[in-house]
C-alpha cells in the first residue's frame, strides 16, 4: 500500500501562495526528504500531512485516508515532530509523556523505555522548562514516537542536538515511512527514497535520483 498519494496539493494564505501542485507517492517504508529554503512550503506540507492544515486545492491521501475528510483516522497513526515540541513546560518529562501515554493507551512502561532511551533517565522527574534546548527536543522524540506511529513527520529532528545526543536519538526515528525535513543536504540525502525539492512553494524536482548539486541550487 502506498503510504501517502498526493496529487495537484496547494495551500495558500490568504493572497500568498504556500504551496502549489504537489503530485508524489511515498510506498510503505520509504523515506521522503524534502529540502528548500526559508519559506519554501516544507512545514506546510508536513501539516497537511499530519491533517492540521486543510489543502486548498488537489487531493491527499495518508495510510490509505483521504484528507481532510479523515483527519480524525490519521492523527493516531502518525508521529509529527515540528517546530513546537508540544510539551507542557511546567510538567515534568515524565508527566507529559505519560499524558500523552493515556492519549493514545500505550501502557507507561513505554515512557521509561524512552527516557532511558535518550538518556533523560535521570531528568526524567524535571519540569521542562528547567531543560536546555537539545533535551527538550530529545523529549519531543520521545512524544513522537511514543505510540510505535505508522508513519513519522519530521522536521529537523536533530536540531539542537549534539553529536552525542543526536546517536540516543536517530536509532528511535530510524526505519518505517517518514517525511524528513533537513537543511544537512548529505545526511538527507542519504537517508532518503524519493527526494522532494521546493522553491517558494512550488516543485522545482522530485526524483529518486536527485544528486546535492540538484538540493544546493535550491538555496542559491
Amino acid at each position: 500500500m502506498r503510504a501517502i498519494e498526493l496529487a495537484d496539493v496547494g495551500r495558500a494564505y490568504g493572497e500568498r501562495v504556500a504551496l502549489s501542485g504537489v503530485t508524489l507517492a511515498v510506498e510503505e517504508g520509504e523515506t521522503l526528504a524534502v529540502f528548500g529554503a526559508n519559506g519554501a512550503g516544507k512545514t506546510t506540507l508536513l501539516r497537511i500531512l499530519a491533517s492540521l492544515l486543510r489543502p486548498h486545492r488537489g487531493e491527499a491521501k495518508v495510510l490509505g485516508h483521504v484528507l481532510p475528510k479523515e483527519g480524525w483516522a490519521v492523527r493516531g497513526k502518525v508521529g509529527f515532530l515540528g517546530h513546537d515540541p508540544l510539551l507542557y513546560r511546567d510538567l515534568t518529562a515524565r508527566e507529559n509523556l505519560e499524558f500523552h501515554a493515556r492519549l493514545h493507551k500505550v501502557p507507561f512502561a513505554r515512557v521509561g523505555e524512552l527516557l532511558e532511551a535518550v538518556g533523560l533517565r535521570a531528568r526524567a522527574d524535571d519540569p521542562v522548562h528547567t531543560f536546555s534546548r537539545g533535551m527538550i527536543q530529545r523529549t519531543a522524540v520521545c512524544r513522537a514516537v511514543l505510540h510505535s506511529p505508522e508513519l513519522l513527520l519530521l522536521d529537523e529532528p536533530f536540531a539542537g542536538l549534539d553529536p552525542g545526543a543526536k546517536a540516543h536519538v536517530e536509532p528511535l526515528l530510524s526505519g518505517g515511512t517518514r517525511v524528513l525535513i533537513s537543511h544537512d543536504v548529505d545526511d538527507g540525502l542519504a537517508a532518503a527514497d524519493l527526494v522532494l525539492g521546493l522553491r517558494d512553494g512550488h516543485v522545482a524536482f522530485c526524483e529518486r535520483t536527485a544528486t546535492a548539486e540538484d538540493v544546493r541550487a535550491l538555496y542559491a
